[in-house]
Protein backbone atom coordinates (compact mmCIF):
# COMPACT_ATOMS: atom_id res chain seq x y z
CA UNK A 1 0.00 0.00 0.00
CA UNK A 2 1.13 3.55 -0.72
CA UNK A 3 0.83 6.30 1.90
CA UNK A 4 0.41 9.79 0.48
CA UNK A 5 1.38 12.10 3.37
CA UNK A 6 0.66 15.83 3.11
CA UNK A 7 1.93 18.61 5.37
CA UNK A 8 -0.22 21.75 4.85
CA UNK A 9 2.21 24.06 6.68
CA UNK A 10 4.83 23.69 3.92
CA UNK A 11 2.57 22.61 1.04
CA UNK A 12 4.66 19.47 0.44
CA UNK A 13 3.68 15.83 -0.01
CA UNK A 14 5.59 12.58 0.38
CA UNK A 15 4.70 9.17 -1.04
CA UNK A 16 5.78 6.06 0.87
CA UNK A 17 5.35 2.49 -0.39
CA UNK A 18 4.96 0.06 2.51
CA UNK A 19 4.37 -3.69 2.19
CA UNK A 20 4.79 -4.65 5.84
CA UNK A 21 1.37 -5.61 7.23
CA UNK A 22 2.56 -4.99 10.81
CA UNK A 23 3.09 -1.31 9.99
CA UNK A 24 -0.11 -0.99 7.98
CA UNK A 25 -2.26 -2.73 10.61
CA UNK A 26 -2.29 0.49 12.69
CA UNK A 27 -4.49 2.06 9.98
CA UNK A 28 -6.86 -0.90 9.50
CA UNK A 29 -10.45 -0.53 10.77
CA UNK A 30 -9.94 3.21 11.21
CA UNK A 31 -12.40 5.64 9.65
CA UNK A 32 -11.87 8.79 7.61
CA UNK A 33 -11.27 11.75 9.90
CA UNK A 34 -9.69 9.69 12.69
CA UNK A 35 -6.21 10.52 13.96
CA UNK A 36 -3.49 7.88 14.06
CA UNK A 37 -0.05 7.95 15.64
CA UNK A 38 2.83 7.54 13.15
CA UNK A 39 5.37 6.02 15.56
CA UNK A 40 5.13 2.60 13.88
CA UNK A 41 6.48 3.96 10.57
CA UNK A 42 9.97 4.41 12.07
CA UNK A 43 12.06 6.42 14.50
CA UNK A 44 12.08 9.51 12.27
CA UNK A 45 8.25 9.68 12.52
CA UNK A 46 8.25 9.68 16.31
CA UNK A 47 5.70 12.15 17.70
CA UNK A 48 3.90 12.67 14.39
CA UNK A 49 0.11 12.31 14.23
CA UNK A 50 -1.80 11.71 10.99
CA UNK A 51 -5.42 12.30 10.06
CA UNK A 52 -6.95 9.91 7.51
CA UNK A 53 -8.39 12.07 4.73
CA UNK A 54 -9.26 9.45 2.10
CA UNK A 55 -7.90 6.85 -0.26
CA UNK A 56 -8.41 4.77 -3.41
CA UNK A 57 -8.69 1.04 -3.92
CA UNK A 58 -6.86 -1.05 -6.53
CA UNK A 59 -9.46 -0.24 -9.23
CA UNK A 60 -9.41 3.53 -8.53
CA UNK A 61 -12.68 3.89 -6.59
CA UNK A 62 -12.35 6.54 -3.89
CA UNK A 63 -13.42 6.39 -0.26
CA UNK A 64 -16.53 8.32 0.74
CA UNK A 65 -17.17 9.79 4.16
CA UNK A 66 -20.32 8.52 5.86
CA UNK A 67 -20.44 5.10 4.13
CA UNK A 68 -19.78 2.87 7.14
CA UNK A 69 -18.25 -0.16 5.45
CA UNK A 70 -14.85 -1.33 4.25
CA UNK A 71 -16.17 -2.71 0.94
CA UNK A 72 -17.33 -1.19 -2.33
CA UNK A 73 -20.98 -0.16 -2.63
CA UNK A 74 -23.18 1.33 -5.35
CA UNK A 75 -25.03 4.49 -4.33
CA UNK A 76 -27.56 6.69 -6.12
CA UNK A 77 -26.05 10.17 -6.38
CA UNK A 78 -27.87 13.44 -6.96
CA UNK A 79 -26.91 17.11 -7.13
CA UNK A 80 -25.10 18.35 -4.03
CA UNK A 81 -23.60 15.01 -3.01
CA UNK A 82 -19.79 14.55 -2.96
CA UNK A 83 -18.00 12.62 -5.72
CA UNK A 84 -20.71 13.55 -8.25
CA UNK A 85 -21.09 16.35 -10.81
CA UNK A 86 -24.52 16.78 -12.36
CA UNK A 87 -24.26 16.79 -16.19
CA UNK A 88 -27.92 17.56 -16.88
CA UNK A 89 -30.52 19.22 -14.70
CA UNK A 90 -32.21 16.75 -12.33
CA UNK A 91 -30.22 13.70 -13.43
CA UNK A 92 -29.32 11.11 -10.78
CA UNK A 93 -26.67 8.45 -11.27
CA UNK A 94 -25.70 5.21 -9.52
CA UNK A 95 -21.95 5.04 -8.90
CA UNK A 96 -19.53 2.76 -7.08
CA UNK A 97 -17.65 4.13 -4.09
CA UNK A 98 -15.63 2.57 -1.29
CA UNK A 99 -16.66 2.91 2.34
CA UNK A 100 -14.88 5.17 4.81
CA UNK A 101 -13.25 2.31 6.78
CA UNK A 102 -9.64 1.42 5.92
CA UNK A 103 -8.74 -2.15 4.98
CA UNK A 104 -6.08 -4.03 3.02
CA UNK A 105 -7.83 -3.61 -0.36
CA UNK A 106 -6.71 0.03 -0.68
CA UNK A 107 -3.85 0.90 -2.99
CA UNK A 108 -3.34 4.50 -1.78
CA UNK A 109 -4.17 5.97 1.64
CA UNK A 110 -4.20 9.76 1.98
CA UNK A 111 -2.88 11.15 5.28
CA UNK A 112 -2.49 14.69 6.60
CA UNK A 113 0.01 15.65 9.30
CA UNK A 114 -1.91 17.30 12.16
CA UNK A 115 0.92 17.24 14.70
CA UNK A 116 4.61 17.54 13.92
CA UNK A 117 7.05 15.35 15.77
CA UNK A 118 10.57 15.92 17.02
CA UNK A 119 12.59 15.36 13.85
CA UNK A 120 12.40 16.76 10.34
CA UNK A 121 11.28 14.59 7.44
CA UNK A 122 13.31 15.19 4.25
CA UNK A 123 11.12 16.45 1.41
CA UNK A 124 8.12 17.04 3.68
CA UNK A 125 8.87 19.35 6.60
CA UNK A 126 12.31 20.72 5.74
CA UNK A 127 11.31 22.45 2.47
CA UNK A 128 8.55 24.89 1.60
CA UNK A 129 6.57 24.70 -1.62
CA UNK A 130 5.33 28.17 -2.60
CA UNK A 131 1.71 28.51 -3.60
CA UNK A 132 1.34 28.68 -7.37
CA UNK A 133 -1.87 30.71 -7.30
CA UNK A 134 -3.01 33.50 -5.02
CA UNK A 135 -6.50 34.09 -3.63
CA UNK A 136 -9.28 35.12 -6.00
CA UNK A 137 -12.16 36.27 -3.79
CA UNK A 138 -12.22 39.77 -2.33
CA UNK A 139 -12.66 38.54 1.25
CA UNK A 140 -9.71 36.15 1.05
CA UNK A 141 -7.43 38.82 -0.48
CA UNK A 142 -8.37 41.21 2.33
CA UNK A 143 -7.72 38.50 4.90
CA UNK A 144 -4.30 37.62 3.41
CA UNK A 145 -3.01 41.20 3.32
CA UNK A 146 -5.00 42.44 6.37
CA UNK A 147 -6.77 45.14 4.35
CA UNK A 148 -9.64 47.38 5.41
CA UNK A 149 -12.80 48.21 3.47
CA UNK A 150 -11.26 51.44 2.18
CA UNK A 151 -8.19 49.78 0.61
CA UNK A 152 -8.23 49.02 -3.12
CA UNK A 153 -8.13 45.24 -3.42
CA UNK A 154 -7.10 45.39 -7.10
CA UNK A 155 -3.64 46.60 -6.12
CA UNK A 156 -2.96 43.46 -4.05
CA UNK A 157 -3.77 40.70 -6.55
CA UNK A 158 -1.03 38.05 -6.78
CA UNK A 159 0.45 38.02 -10.31
CA UNK A 160 1.89 34.78 -11.63
CA UNK A 161 4.88 35.30 -13.99
CA UNK A 162 4.69 33.50 -17.31
CA UNK A 163 7.69 31.81 -18.99
CA UNK A 164 9.79 34.42 -20.73
CA UNK A 165 10.23 34.38 -24.51
CA UNK A 166 13.24 35.72 -26.36
CA UNK A 167 12.86 39.28 -27.54
CA UNK A 168 9.57 39.85 -25.69
CA UNK A 169 8.69 41.63 -22.50
CA UNK A 170 8.09 39.56 -19.35
CA UNK A 171 4.40 38.85 -18.87
CA UNK A 172 2.32 37.82 -15.90
CA UNK A 173 -1.15 36.50 -15.24
CA UNK A 174 -3.62 37.53 -12.54
CA UNK A 175 -7.03 36.08 -11.61
CA UNK A 176 -10.25 37.99 -12.12
CA UNK A 177 -11.36 39.18 -8.69
CA UNK A 178 -14.63 37.64 -7.61
CA UNK A 179 -17.32 39.45 -5.53
CA UNK A 180 -15.72 42.83 -6.16
CA UNK A 181 -18.18 45.67 -5.46
CA UNK A 182 -17.70 48.32 -8.18
CA UNK A 183 -19.84 51.34 -9.20
CA UNK A 184 -21.05 49.36 -12.21
CA UNK A 185 -22.09 46.47 -9.92
CA UNK A 186 -23.98 48.88 -7.63
CA UNK A 187 -25.71 50.50 -10.60
CA UNK A 188 -26.66 47.10 -12.02
CA UNK A 189 -28.06 46.00 -8.68
CA UNK A 190 -30.04 49.24 -8.42
CA UNK A 191 -31.44 48.65 -11.92
CA UNK A 192 -32.43 45.06 -11.09
CA UNK A 193 -34.25 46.22 -7.94
CA UNK A 194 -36.00 49.00 -9.89
CA UNK A 195 -37.16 46.52 -12.54
CA UNK A 196 -38.38 44.18 -9.82
CA UNK A 197 -40.31 47.03 -8.21
CA UNK A 198 -41.83 48.00 -11.57
CA UNK A 199 -42.92 44.41 -12.22
CA UNK A 200 -44.57 44.24 -8.80
CA UNK A 201 -46.45 47.50 -9.37
CA UNK A 202 -47.52 46.41 -12.86
CA UNK A 203 -48.75 43.03 -11.57
CA UNK A 204 -50.64 44.78 -8.76
CA UNK A 205 -52.32 47.19 -11.21
CA UNK A 206 -53.21 44.36 -13.61
CA UNK A 207 -54.66 42.28 -10.74
CA UNK A 208 -56.79 45.23 -9.60
CA UNK A 209 -57.99 45.83 -13.16
CA UNK A 210 -58.83 42.16 -13.60
CA UNK A 211 -60.73 42.08 -10.30
CA UNK A 212 -62.69 45.18 -11.36
CA UNK A 213 -63.54 43.60 -14.75
CA UNK A 214 -64.53 40.33 -13.06
CA UNK A 215 -66.85 42.17 -10.64
CA UNK A 216 -68.42 44.06 -13.55
CA UNK A 217 -69.01 40.81 -15.50
CA UNK A 218 -70.57 39.17 -12.46
CA UNK A 219 -72.82 42.22 -11.94
CA UNK A 220 -73.93 42.10 -15.58
CA UNK A 221 -74.57 38.36 -15.31
CA UNK A 222 -76.65 38.87 -12.17
CA UNK A 223 -78.69 41.67 -13.78
CA UNK A 224 -79.34 39.55 -16.88
CA UNK A 225 -80.53 36.68 -14.67
CA UNK A 226 -82.87 38.99 -12.71
CA UNK A 227 -84.29 40.46 -15.90
CA UNK A 228 -85.00 36.96 -17.27
CA UNK A 229 -86.77 35.98 -14.05
CA UNK A 230 -88.87 39.15 -14.10
CA UNK A 231 -89.89 38.61 -17.74
CA UNK A 232 -90.84 34.98 -17.00
CA UNK A 233 -92.91 36.11 -14.01
CA UNK A 234 -94.76 38.69 -16.18
CA UNK A 235 -95.62 36.12 -18.87
CA UNK A 236 -96.88 33.64 -16.27
CA UNK A 237 -99.19 36.24 -14.61
CA UNK A 238 -100.56 37.47 -17.99
CA UNK A 239 -101.39 33.92 -19.13
CA UNK A 240 -103.22 33.25 -15.87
Amino acid sequence: MKLNIAYPATGCQKLLKIDDEKILSVFYDKRMGQEVSADRLGDEWKGYVFRISGGNDLQGFCMMQGVLTNTRVRLLFKKGMPNYRERRNGVRKRKSVRGCIVDSQLSVLDLVVVKKGEGEIPGLTDTTQPRRLGPKKVGKIRKLFNLSKEDDVRQYVVHRPLPEKEGKKPRSKAPKIQRLVTPARIQRKRKVLALKRQRAEKNKAQAAEYAKLLAQRQREKRQALLSRRRSSNRTSTSSA
